[in-house]
C-alpha cells in the first residue's frame, strides 16, 4: 500500500493529457468581455459578456497578442492542423481541398496511441468524407448551414435538428463520453460567428439579446485603407459593418459560441477530465466591424489578424496568467505535440508555447512574424 500510495501522484503526472481545441469562425480578438473590461473607457463594447470565455481566462492563460499568418479561414485552418505557413501547407485560399497526405498534430498524436476527432467546420472547399487523419468526425460541407444542417457522421450525410454550434457540441461531449477512458485530441469548429448572422440564422434565445444597446465608434472607422487607393471625390465613408445593428447581431452569434464553451467546459467537469486536458480556445482570423473603411478580413491590419487565444491546464499552467509575447496559429501543432510528448517535426515552423504558458520566457522568443494573403 505505501509503495503504491508513492507511485500514483508520479503516474498522475506522467499522464500524457488530452486535447480540446475549439475555434470559431470570425471572431475579433477583443470579442471577450475580459477584453472589454481591460479596455475600460476603450471598450468598445463594454456591455459585452462571455463568462465562459471569461472562467478558461481565470483559470488558465490568456495571450494578449496572439495571431493567424493568413487571415482567411481554410488557410488558417490548415496553418492550425499543420503548423507550417501557407506557401508551404498547400492551402493559401479557401477553395482548397486540405491535402489528405499532410502531417498534422492529429496525424502524429494518433500516431501516438491517441483517439483524435474532428466536429463541427471544417471549410475546406468543399471538401467531403471523413476529415483526413481523424479518427472520427462529425463535420459539414463548406459553410454548411445554421439550422438543421447536414452532418457527414465519418462521411456519411446524416440529417440534424436545430442551430448547427448546438448540435456540434453535443457530438463533441458524446464522443469525449465514449473515449475518456485513453489519451484523447478533438477539435470543435462553430460556425458562429461567421455571415449570414440575423433573425432565423440565430437561435430563438439570442435573437433580441442585447437590445438596445450601442457599440462605441474607433477612430479609423472612416479611414480608407491603403491598399484601396486615394478617396473618392467627397472623402471616406464608413463601412456598413461599421453600424451598432450588424455588431449585435455578431455578437449574438459570438454569444452562442461562449454558452457552447461552457457546455464542453461543464462536460469535462463532469467526466472527471478537467485536472488531465489541454482546453485551447480561438478563432480562424479576426474581422473588421468598419475600422479602415473595411468589413471581412484577408489583409495585413491588426483587426484582421489578431485574434483571441486562451488556454487552460491545470496540472502544468497557472491560473489567471496573462501573456504578452506573441504567438500564433502555426504554434499550436507543436505546441500540442510538446505537451503529448511527441517529438515535433522539423518541417512545422511553429514553436511551442508550452513554457509561456507555464509562466517562463524563452530565450530568443519572436519579436515579429510573417503574414502573407494571396489574392484570390
Amino acid at each position: 500500500l505505501a509503495a503504491f500510495a508513492c507511485a500514483a501522484p508520479l503516474h498522475a503526472a506522467e499522464r500524457k493529457p488530452n486535447f480540446l481545441f475549439i475555434y470559431t469562425d470570425d471572431q475579433r480578438w477583443d470579442a471577450m468581455g475580459v477584453v472589454q473590461r481591460e479596455q475600460g473607457e476603450r471598450a468598445r463594447f463594454p456591455w459585452f459578456k462571455s463568462p465562459n470565455m471569461d472562467r478558461l481566462a481565470a483559470e488558465g492563460v490568456r495571450f494578449r497578442n496572439a495571431f493567424v499568418t493568413l487571415s482567411l479561414c481554410a488557410p488558417s485552418r490548415a496553418a492550425f492542423l499543420t503548423g507550417r505557413y501557407n506557401h508551404l501547407n498547400g492551402v493559401i485560399n479557401n477553395h482548397t481541398q486540405f491535402p489528405t497526405n499532410s502531417v498534422t498534430h492529429a496525424t502524429l498524436l494518433r500516431a501516438a496511441g491517441y483517439r483524435t476527432a474532428y466536429i463541427g467546420k471544417w471549410h475546406m472547399g468543399n471538401q467531403r468524407g471523413q476529415r483526413p487523419g481523424f479518427d472520427y468526425s462529425a463535420s459539414f460541407i463548406a459553410h454548411g448551414r445554421y439550422i438543421d444542417c447536414p452532418v457527414e457522421i465519418n462521411g456519411v450525410s446524416t440529417p440534424t435538428k436545430g442551430w448547427i454550434d448546438d448540435v456540434s457540441t453535443a457530438f463533441a461531449i458524446e464522443w469525449m463520453k465514449q473515449n475518456r477512458d485513453r489519451p484523447f485530441s478533438v477539435v470543435v469548429g462553430f460556425k458562429s460567428p461567421h455571415s449570414p448572422r440575423g433573425g432565423a440564422n440565430l437561435p430563438e434565445r439570442l435573437r433580441n439579446l442585447y437590445a438596445g444597446e450601442t457599440s462605441r465608434p474607433v477612430p479609423n472607422s472612416s479611414a480608407r485603407a491603403i491598399f484601396h487607393g486615394p478617396p473618392p471625390e467627397g472623402g471616406n465613408q464608413p463601412h456598413p459593418l461599421a453600424a451598432n445593428s450588424v455588431h449585435l447581431d455578431y455578437l449574438r452569434h459570438v454569444t452562442g459560441a461562449d454558452e457552447n464553451l461552457g457546455r464542453l467546459l461543464d462536460a469535462l467537469d463532469e467526466l472527471g477530465l478537467t485536472e488531465d486536458t489541454v482546453v485551447v480556445y480561438s478563432s480562424d482570423n479576426g474581422y473588421y466591424l468598419g475600422e479602415h473603411g473595411l468589413g471581412d478580413k484577408r489583409s495585413i491590419y491588426e483587426e484582421s489578424l489578431r485574434i483571441p487565444m486562451l488556454v487552460r491546464y491545470p496540472r502544468l499552467f497557472g491560473k489567471g496568467r496573462v501573456v504578452d509575447e506573441m504567438v500564433l496559429n502555426i504554434d499550436l501543432a507543436p505546441t500540442f505535440l510538446d505537451l503529448a510528448g511527441v517529438p515535433v517535426p522539423r518541417e512545422m515552423q511553429g514553436v511551442s508555447w508550452k513554457a509561456l504558458a507555464a509562466g517562463q520566457k524563452p530565450a530568443n522568443w519572436r519579436q515579429s512574424f510573417l503574414a502573407e494573403y494571396f489574392v484570390e
